[in-house]
């Protein structure tokens, strides 16, 4: 059991400052994903806008601002 959590929280956030970005390994990963996606079936979509109200309703759920 982790007996000091932010702590730990703290040592990943600075690995991750200290670590450069690896644009190639990220393209092979989304290249990786995107192929596994279309070998489910996903991709291509048959209709791009299916759903589009559930997410535009979804999305004005989330975006709602009180006013103070």
């Amino acid at each position: 059991m982790i007996q000091n959590p932010l702590l730990v929280d703290e040592f990943k956030k600075a690995q991750i400052k200290a670590s450069r970005p690896d644009y190639f390994r990220n393209l092979r990963v989304f290249e990786g994903l995107y192929r596994e996606a279309n070998a489910l079936g996903v991709f291509p979509l048959k209709d791009p806008l299916e759903g589009i109200e559930v997410d535009i309703r979804l999305a004005g759920v989330l975006n709602v601002q009180k006013a103070s």
